[in-house]
């Protein structure tokens, strides 16, 4: 079975191009087949992967656009087992275009779904970089998606937009996506030390328990670094507190997923 995930938070600057490429980079080690899919328009998911999106022949606009199937978008990282569908800033006017050239606002809702359909069957999972945003290719994204990973900076403003981040996905779920969940809410740029930070935290697994990661991705310099390195800081960094905290993820989340078997109770991690 294929699963799809949309990491999605309209509050720019939490993770979630971070988080895209460093768990598909940590899961395609793990032996998963892993696609990321960007259609933020910034394509940073692309650019972090070594890929320039201006020197792509295609992307996912020219998907969406009905010029390209998904497979003759869809790249290869160096990374093995690792792809990606590229995003390109022309993404940007998708909205418009869309609404203009398809009358109906539910067709435009499943671009993304029926896009992906024909090669789902070559990956286990799919991780979508979402937009900064709730509209049309966010709701695209959660339209198409199995559950929404949402990523949540470790600041208290970080909080206040979550309640119509979770409307949105009620909303979706309401009216396009029957079965779409909450995958987990991840919480990023943690640091211990700040008790700003650990009142988030403790705020947040009071509030949706077991939704929230046991793993926290703390402040590292490094995950900031890699990017401009075209690598996922699996190879950048391997050794950095980033690094071990997507491993950590990577492997929390295949055993929600019922990928791995949990470690023996009192087993040295």
């Amino acid at each position: 079975m294929t699963r799809i995930y949309a990491i999605a938070n309209q509050k720019g600057g939490v993770g979630k191009t971070t988080t895209a490429v460093n768990l598909g980079a940590y899961l395609a080690a793990a032996g998963q087949r892993v696609l990321i899919v960007d259609i933020d328009p910034q394509a940073n998911a692309t650019s972090s992967l070594g890929l320039g999106a201006s020197q792509l022949p295609r992307s996912l606009y020219d998907v969406f656009s009905g010029d390209a199937d998904l497979a003759d978008v869809i790249t290869l990282t160096s990374r093995m087992r690792l792809d990606i569908a590229p995003g390109a800033h022309a993404l940007a006017a998708l909205e418009t275009e869309a609404v203009e050239a398809i009358r109906d606002p539910y067709r435009r809702s499943f671009l993304l779904r029926d896009a992906l359909t024909p090669t789902l069957h070559r990956y286990d999972y799919i991780f979508i970089d979402s937009p900064p945003s709730l509209g049309l290719i966010t709701v695209n994204a959660m339209a198409a998606a199995h559950g929404v990973l949402i990523p949540v900076q470790s600041e208290y403003l970080a909080m206040e937009g979550l309640g119509q981040l979770l409307g949105t996905v009620e909303q979706v779920r309401k009216a396009l996506n029957p079965d779409l969940s909450i995958v987990g809410l991840l919480l990023t740029m943690y640091d211990a030390r700040n008790k700003l930070s650990r009142q988030v935290e403790e705020e947040l697994r009071a509030y949706f328990k077991d939704l929230v990661f046991t793993t926290v991705i703390p402040r590292n310099v490094r995950l900031g670094e890699a990017p401009s390195y075209g690598e996922p800081v699996s190879t950048y960094a391997p050794n950095s507190s980033g690094a071990r905290a997507y491993q950590q993820l990577a492997e929390e989340l295949l055993i929600r997923d019922g990928v791995l078997a949990p470690a023996p109770e009192g087993a040295a991690s």
